[in-house]
């Protein structure tokens, strides 16, 4: 083999290279010094915020997830407001003391960081009779207890604001059941001997449901009336609120659950999210007006 052949056998066959385009420089420009940047000379002397805490101390109808709380929290509250729900379901006047739920809310009311505390107090559905371990008498420990939370409250720097009970949504003949005035009646006539702001969420629940009959009263619920139910509801009367576990999804138990339970049921007590978001915003509409100070940290 010659030379050039061997040369020609070994040759490597090159392929043509596209040779990329150097970009082309930019040119940063010199960041101006703070002496030279009115955005930073210029800055107008900062206004220092006033948040407001407000603390909601009830029962299940106010908790997040069966109650109006967590509705009121997150829509009609402006940015600098902290709202804390520390609703239990189940709980009375009685029970949310002796089970150490108020002591959480009393820590609250003692943080600090706050211009102003104030602290929604609504009990009634527990303190009625036949609720083993929690009911109240209704003459005598009921309004003491409300008291009690009143001028402990007012110790730890708060300001107490009474809630009478959220209305239950039974009818007869189209005339809604009230079973809870004598107990809404009773918080009125504390927060009168008091001198305490009064949130008449019963009175004003009650009329709305009233006005809006038994069929769209079903329909708050925690979950959507079972068909037996609400067919019987458009005739105007409600009938007992069936015990059996629907297959929806779960999630914290109402107060009708049994104790640790997740189960849902239908009934004529909690409330749906759209439950919530409805009766949250007659809540937010009458504490504006009982509690003037607060309008500007109530969303409308």
């Amino acid at each position: 083999m010659t030379f050039k052949t061997a040369l020609l056998a070994t040759a490597v066959i090159l392929t043509p290279v596209t040779v990329m385009a150097q970009p082309t420089p930019v040119t940063v420009p010199t960041t101006l010094s703070p002496t030279d940047d009115p955005s930073i000379t210029d800055r107008p002397a900062s206004k220092p915020i006033e948040p407001v805490k407000i603390i909601l101390v009830g029962d299940s109808t106010m908790q997040v997830g069966s109650g109006w709380g967590g509705s009121f929290c997150s829509m009609y509250v402006t940015s600098i407001t902290a709202c804390v729900d520390l609703g239990r379901g189940g709980r009375s006047t009685y029970s949310y003391r002796a089970e150490g739920s108020w002591k959480v809310a009393l820590d609250e009311m003692k943080s600090g960081g706050f211009k102003d505390t104030y602290v929604l107090i609504q009990f009634g559905h527990n303190d009625q009779p036949g609720k083993p371990g929690r009911s109240t008498n209704l003459v005598t420990e009921f309004p003491a207890n409300l008291k009690h939370y009143v001028e402990e409250a007012r110790e730890a720097g708060a300001q107490p604001v009474l809630v009478t009970p959220l209305t239950r949504r039974e009818f007869k003949k189209g005339v809604l059941q009230d079973d809870l005035e004598p107990w809404a009646n009773a918080v009125r006539k504390v927060a009168a001997e008091m001198n305490v702001p009064l949130v008449d969420l019963h009175a004003d629940s009650a009329a709305a449901v009233q006005a809006m009959g038994a069929a769209a009263a079903t329909q708050l619920a925690e979950i959507p009336p079972p068909p037996d139910v609400l067919a019987v509801a458009e005739s105007g009367t409600t009938v007992p609120a069936p015990k059996s576990e629907p297959p929806a999804p779960m999630t914290p138990a109402s107060e009708t659950g049994p104790a640790g339970s997740t189960k849902l049921y239908f009934d004529y007590t909690h409330l749906s999210r759209m439950g919530a978001d409805y009766f949250s915003k007659i809540v937010a509409d009458d504490l504006a007006k009982a509690v003037p100070a607060l309008r500007k940290d109530l969303l409308p």
